[in-house]
This record gives C-alpha cells, structure tokens and sequence, in this order.
C-alpha cells in the first residue's frame, strides 16, 4: 500500500505582462482557455483546474470573449476551474495596504459572481509577503495560503505546513511551496521520468512534510496550456510507483484533506524576504523609480483625497462615482502585479504601465476638478463672494497645519481672510505674470481676437490653518493694488534655523545641527554613486570597482519667503559614463545633482528635493543620511498598520553562498511610507514620496535612501548577489535601453530627527502626505485645473461657508479608507490602530444615523455598541442612513 498520497494540482501561473506585453499575452489567453474548457467539459476525470488564483485574466478573456461567459461560469460553480481571491497576482510589498485590500475585495466579491472564489490565499510567484496578509485572507474569510517565497528551511521546523501570523494576532493555516509552483510542469508516466526526476522530487517535499503523509505537488507554469493527459498519466504512474498514490486535486482541496490543528503548531510571524530557497530580488524596490514614484502618486490621490472628496460630495447631493473608481481601481491593479510594479519587463510593457498610470491620474485630477468645481459654486452661492478659495480636507481628523495653494488674481497683492473676517497668514512662495491670451468674439463682422489682460499666478504656503475633518473651509480672497510683482527673498541669511535645527555650509560640507540632542552632524547628506553590474531584478556591485561620494556642495542661495525658508545647493562630479569605461581612465560624464531644503513654519520636517539629469549608465546613486543614532539595535518602517522592526545586519550573510542560497540576503528593505532608526533619545525617520528602498549603514550610522538604479538588461547571469542563471527569460538577452534612466528625475522626502512613538509616526506621516486639496474659485485661468474649460451642470445650489461630515477623535487611531460601500448607500471607514493597546473610538459623524462592524468584504457582522479597535489592528465600519433589517 502507497505511504504518501501525492496532489497533483494542475494550473497556469498567468503573467498578464512581463518581457512580452498584454496584447500578447491576450492572443495565448484566448487560445489557452478556450482549450482548457473543452478538455474539463470532455473529461470527467480531469479533477479541476487552479487558473492562477485571480480575476483579471478571466475578466479580460470574457471581454474578447463574452459569448463564453456562461459555459466558464459553469466550470468555475462546479469548482473545475478556480479563480480568485486575488483581482491580480499583486506585490505585497511595494503596494499601499488599501490597494491590497481592494485588489482582494474586487477579487474575491467578482470571483463569487462568477461562481465561486478559491478560498486560498494564493500566491506562486510575489517577491516577498507583507506581514498582514494572514489577517486580511482572514478577514475575508479565506482559511488557507500557500506561497512559495520568504521563508528559511529552519523556519519551517521540518514541515511545510504552519500556521502564519499577522501583527494583530490573526492566523491563516498555511503550506509553503519547497520547490515553487512547478515541479509538475512536464509530468510523465515513463520509468526514467519516475526515477530520475518524479521521485527524488517528491522525497524532498517529503522530507520536508514530517507531520503528514500528503504531499502537494503543483504541476504547472507560466502561461502553460492545459496538459490533457494527467488523468491517464496518472492512472500510469499508480501502477508504477508502489510507494506513492498520485490524485489529480487542488489546493483547496488538498489544505481541506491535509490540515491537522494537532499535528501543524509551528507559527511563523513577521515580513516574509528569505533569500535562500527562492529568489527575493531585495532590490527591485529601486527598478525603474518612475513607475514607483507614478504608483505612489496615484495611489495616495485615490485613497487619500479623491474617495474621502467624493463621500464629502455624495453626502451633498452629488453623485459618487462609483463605475469611474471601478475601472480606475482595476487598471491600477493591472499596474500592481508583481513583475509590472517591479518593473522588470521589456520596455515596450513598462511603457504600456507609465501611460496606465498616467491616465489613472488624468482621470483622478478631472474627478476631484469637477466635485471641488461644483461645491465651490454651492458656496459661491449662498456667501455672495466671487474671490474664495475652498479648502477640502479628506482626512477624518481636524487638521492644523500648512497648506500650499495656488492663487489667480489681476494684482500681485492680496490678503486672505477666514469666514470670521480674520487674516489668515500666508508665505509667497513664487509668482508669476502671465498673459491674458486672447478670446474670440463673434461679431456681426465675423470672429474678432480680443486681447485679455494678463494676471499673476502665485504658490503660497497657507500657515497652520485649521480646516474641519472630513469637511471644508472658505477663505476669502481680496486684491489689493501694490507694486509688488514677484516674492523677494531675504538673501541676507546664510543659514536654515528654526527650534529644531540649524542648517548651513561648511568647508563644503552640508552641516545640520541638532537642537534637541546637541549634535553636530558634518556630510549631513552625502550621494553615493556605484556600478550597477546587475540587471531589471536586482543590484549587483562591480567587483574591483570604487564607490564614489559626492558631498562638496556649492551654495547657491538661501532665501526666506515669509516665515519658509529655501536654500539651493549644487554637488556635482565627474562618473564614468558606463560599465566598461570603468576598467579604463575616460573622462566620463559630469553628473550635477540640484537639490533644495526647506523649512515651514511650526513643523518638525526638513524637506529634500533633489533634480537629477541622469547622463551615466549602469550605475545607482543613493542619498546618504548621517543620524545622530549610534546605539541602534534595528531599523524600522510602515508595513500596513504598524511599524515593523528590522536587523540592521544579517547574520545569514556571513556564509550565505556556502549554504547554498539563491540570494545575498543584504540588509535592503522596502519603505511603505516611512523607515527610520531611533537609539535611546536619538532618531531618525524619513517620510518619502515614491522612494522605496533603504538601508542602514551600520559602520557610519547612515541612512541610505536608494534615489534610482539604471541597467541595461532585463535578465543576466551570475550577479555578485544572485549567482546562476539570470533572472526572468534566460535564454535570450534582451535590452532594456529605456532601464537605464537616461532622464530628468526629481526626488522628494522629509526627514524628522529625534524619537518617536508609533503613532506620532503615523501622524506625521498623514502631515507630511497633503490631505488637504484646494480649489480658488476664479475666471483668469482655466488650464491649472484642467476641466475649468468645459461646461457642467450644477446639482447643489446652496452651501455653508465650512462643513463637516466626520470627526474621529482617538488621536491613537488612523483612517486607512474612506469610502462609499460596494452595496447600497452606506459608508465605509476602515480605521486601524498602530500603537500596543486595543482603543475604543468615539465617531461624531452625518453620514449616517447607525453604525455597523463589518469584515473587509464589507459584510455587517454587528451593529456597533462601541467600536473598538485592536491593538496593531484594524476594523471596518459601515454607517448606514437606515438600520438594515
């Protein structure tokens, strides 16, 4: 009699994108599924079939296909195909935690539409696995996962099995997959087959499977047809292997049969980058900065301004515009698959992916024009005051902070007043005389040019307004006449000093002195520039090549425009222009590096913008930050609700190679929204906009922000950190020109020095991301804001000065998503709880009249007595105008 049973899970990892493009992928897509179909419906013995674990390519293949939409929808009822949770295969680790839970709301609700949503949490091929990913598949309702990358051998404790654990607590049992999602791929029922390769296979799953006699077997891969014949192979293969049974399954039904709450008691905790069995490609964070820094951008106007504006507007009388989200929501999750954030494609795809979230931002822009445009008008009406700007804050607190705006007026002079008739203070950060242009007027002689007086565009930085949360403020706008024609700073300072830091120029050297600890931090900020001998996936050093620092910084100026002061400073130096001219003594390229600090009243930011001409190849040049921390123990950074710890250096590193790993397992994580270190009193966090890797240099006590990366190739052998073949296709080389970078870039991030508790973390990270948008309320201009131009109707008439529809008042808890529900009228506040204690929240809101627990699949679980929020955790809210019967 057999002693393992054996679960062959036929299935297609299915990349939409990668090195080929979408549309190629489509023409196999058609093909593959139509085939799929008619081998399930013929064949009664072929068990099912797992189609990646996501929606999307079902979705985009009934698009092509739509007449097959009810026989597919049939397979997948009578669970022969499986679909699902996921909307796209989506990295866990470079995506904003409410993108993960939409990808997975869109994917499990669509999959259940479509018949039924596999209740694994599934993912073959991601490049690491964020720390709360157990408590949204439980939040869900899904019991199981299966993966394949993040977790060392001794971790596992001898079996595959586990059961995976989040922050907050929540676990999801558990398997692993030892050998990835294709040891089956070219399954056989020959006796050398079954020898040679079947069987030395399953042993290892085996020896790794102690606590139960049942193996998975995945036999699949990337884009692979359907393989008609395992149910006769299989037939074979049991009358060949007497120590084996093979049964064609899947992964539902193999973590059904095989999880034992006796037997699997290991806990795994924590983020998931182990870099010895699979590839983690640490440093991907850094591939192609554009579409990160685009994803970010696009991101936070979603999550953060545009969905909180919209509920404000619907609460009004607008209309939300629910179907516009969805399809935003779904090319941005198209976007989030691992390979295309990552950006490890050909250029032909990377392109396709910039132009998505380009067009994703257009569409964001327009929305929010349009609403602000309407509730202007409202006010408008009621006040009886033309010259207004309005100020919309989309976050659920009552916000006290700066606020830049932009302003069109006929004079270069005016003043700001709340809706008491009480200045309000503002710095004039730039201004600019602009030409009226001309207007056509049709004349009884024909078309006739009128020309229009010009006017002054000014950036101001509104100081420390209070705006209402989730609401609005007016401030009135008056001209004043005034031979002022642009803001003149004090070129009389040579320093940047507010209470928390002085900063200047010394022999060179950028100098910052820190107040609070009494520290001289000399090379404050530093760029390290190194050959980049490695490919799209990872980083590799250049053996025998010398890093180079840039740190003799020129000053150019320092101004201060009211109460914001500006300094420009200029590091430039001679690189070699490639990988080859770096074995040889050529000139090379002068790289200039242009970069600006500031500091705005009343806050503890220090803003970093840095402009780059990238001229070089093959090279990655880091900011490098000197703290005043000399005692860390770790480094730490955002990861969904909390912050998570990580080691400054890894001790696997030491002998990684001869262990065998697939990856140098470097100290290079992945920033969320922030990342720091803190020893004793001492700190350092910095907030950025689309950077997305760091690291620490223990040696010096630096902070290294990695800017970007160029290379020239999608996929190449034998890295110094990667040996082995190269990543993605390796049997062919293919360029990528446009990976090298060769642009204009612009970086922006903040850093805060000192330490900090988990939630001054967060909250100042809410302050340093704008939530606050504005609209002035004016005819001279109608390009800024893009839909000015065009006619639209106006559904609210009449509206106060300033409003507000929710106030959270727990300064521990945080607002993840603002929303209106997926069913119904209702609303819904997913609210999230970083610090060590469970806190109970008090809503005042006019949203709705009762309020409701709900899961992540927005299912009213109770109705809420009191809410409380978990420690480390997260509750969704639903408030409802109605009680629901």
């Amino acid at each position: 009699m057999a002693s393992k049973r054996v679960y062959i899970v036929p299935h297609s990892h299915w990349d939409r994108e990668w090195y080929f493009t979408v549309e190629d992928s489509n023409l196999i897509l058609v093909e593959n599924m139509n085939r799929l179909m008619e081998v399930l419906e013929n064949d009664a013995d072929y068990h099912g079939y797992v189609f990646d674990g996501q929606l999307s390519v079902v979705e985009e293949y009934l698009r092509m296909e739509p007449e097959q939409t009810e026989r597919l929808k049939e397979l997948i009822k009578k669970k022969r195909v499986f679909i699902g949770p996921w909307y796209t295969q989506a990295d866990s680790l470079l995506t904003h935690k409410e993108s993960l839970v939409r990808n997975l709301l869109y994917g499990v609700l669509g999959s259940k539409e479509m018949g039924h949503s596999m209740n694994v949490g599934y993912l073959p091929d991601i490049f690491g696995q964020n720390t709360y990913l157990p408590s949204l598949f439980k939040n869900f309702g899904i019991d199981y996962a299966i993966f394949q990358r993040g977790l060392y051998t001794d971790e596992l404790e001898g079996d595959v099995h586990f059961n995976w654990q989040s922050p907050d607590g929540e676990t999801v049992k558990s398997a692993v997959l030892p050998l990835g999602y294709g040891p089956g791929k070219f399954l056989e029922a020959s006796e050398d087959y079954l020898q040679d390769h079947l069987n030395p296979l399953v042993d290892k799953v085996k020896n790794r499977s102690k606590s139960t006699d049942h193996i998975l077997f995945p036999s699949g891969g990337d884009q692979v047809l359907v393989r008609e014949h395992f149910p006769e192979t299989l037939k074979q293969l049991n009358e060949m292997d007497a120590e084996n049974s093979y049964v064609l399954s899947d992964y539902e039904t193999y973590m059904e049969e095989t999880w034992d709450d006796e037997a699997f008691k290991n806990t795994i905790q924590g983020e998931l980058i182990a870099t010895e069995t699979s590839r983690m490609h640490r440093t991907i964070r850094s591939q192609r900065y554009d579409i990160k820094y685009w994803n970010y951008k696009v991101e936070h106007k979603l999550i953060a301004q545009l969905e909180p504006l919209a509920v404000i507007a619907h609460s009004l009388g607008l209309r939300y515009p629910k179907a516009r989200l969805d399809e935003m929501w779904k090319e941005l999750f198209d976007v989030h698959s691992h390979d295309s954030i990552g950006g490890c494609n050909s250029d032909a795809t990377n392109q396709n992916i910039m132009e998505r979230l380009k067009k994703i931002d257009r569409q964001t822009d327009g929305l929010m024009n349009i609403i602000k445009r309407q509730l202007t008008q409202a006010i408008v009406n009621q006040s009886g005051r033309e010259n207004v700007l309005v100020l919309f804050n989309t976050h659920g607190k009552e916000t006290r902070q700066n606020v830049e705006a932009v302003l069109f007026t006929d004079e270069s002079s005016f003043i700001l007043t709340d809706a008491e008739g009480e200045n309000v203070t503002y710095s004039l950060l730039e201004q600019e005389e602009m030409a009226g242009g001309k207007k056509i007027r049709v004349t009884d002689e024909g078309e006739k040019q009128v020309p229009l007086p010009g006017y002054f565009r000014s950036t101001v930085l509104i100081q420390t307004v209070s705006v209402p949360s989730l609401g609005y403020t007016t401030l009135e706008v008056t001209e004043q006449p005034s031979q002022q024609k642009a803001p003149k700073g004090n070129h009389l300072i040579q320093a940047l000093e507010n209470e928390h830091v002085k900063i200047f120029v010394e022999e060179r050297s950028l100098v910052l002195f820190d107040k609070k600890s009494d520290q001289t931090l000399t090379n404050f900020i530093q760029f390290e520039e190194t050959a980049d001998d490695g490919d799209s996936y990872d980083y590799s050093p250049l053996v025998g090549s010398k890093t180079i620092l840039l740190k003799d910084f020129q000053l150019q100026t320092v101004e201060q425009f009211g109460d914001v002061q500006v300094m420009e400073l200029l590091v430039e130096g001679k690189l070699p222009e490639d990988l080859a001219s770096r074995q040889g003594n050529g000139e090379g390229e002068t790289l200039k590096i242009h970069t600006r600090l500031t500091l705005r009243p009343e806050e503890t930011f220090v803003h970093i913008h840095h402009d780059i001409l990238n001229t070089v190849k093959d090279h990655r040049i880091r900011v490098l930050i000197q703290t005043p921390v000399t005692k860390a123990l770790h480094s730490y950074g955002d990861q969904g609700y909390s912050t998570i710890k990580r080691p400054l250096v890894e001790e696997r590193l030491l002998n990684w190679k001869e262990k065998g790993y697939k990856e140098a397992p470097v100290p290079i994580y992945t920033v969320e929204r922030f990342a720091g270190l803190q020893g004793g009193e001492s700190g350092l966090t910095a907030f950025t906009q689309g950077i997305k890797e760091y690291e620490v240099l223990k040696e010096t006590n630096q902070f290294a922000l990695t800017l970007f990366r160029s290379v020239g190739l999608l996929g190449k052998d034998d890295l110094e950190w990667r040996p082995g073949r190269a990543s993605g296709i390796n049997n062919k080389v293919v360029e990528t020109p446009d990976a090298q970078m060769l642009r204009a870039m612009s970086f922006d991030y903040a850093v805060t020095l000192g330490s900090h508790s988990d939630q001054e973390l967060f909250d100042l990270a809410d302050q340093y991301n704008e939530l606050v948008v504005t609209y002035h309320h004016q005819t001279l201009n109608t390009f800024e804001e893009r839909l000015d131009r065009f006619e639209i109707p106006y559904p609210v008439n009449e509206l106060p000065l300033s409003d507000s529809f929710f106030k959270l008042s727990n300064s521990e808890v945080f607002i993840s998503a603002l929303k209106q529900a997926e069913k119904g009228e209702g609303t819904v506040v997913r609210l999230f709880n970083p610090t060590d204690e469970d806190v109970k929240v008090k809503l005042e809101t006019s949203l709705g009249d009762v309020t409701y627990l709900t899961d992540l699949k927005e299912l009213v679980l109770d109705e809420a007595t009191e809410i409380v929020i978990p420690r480390l955790g997260y509750q969704t809210v639903l408030l409802a105008k109605e009680r629901n019967e």
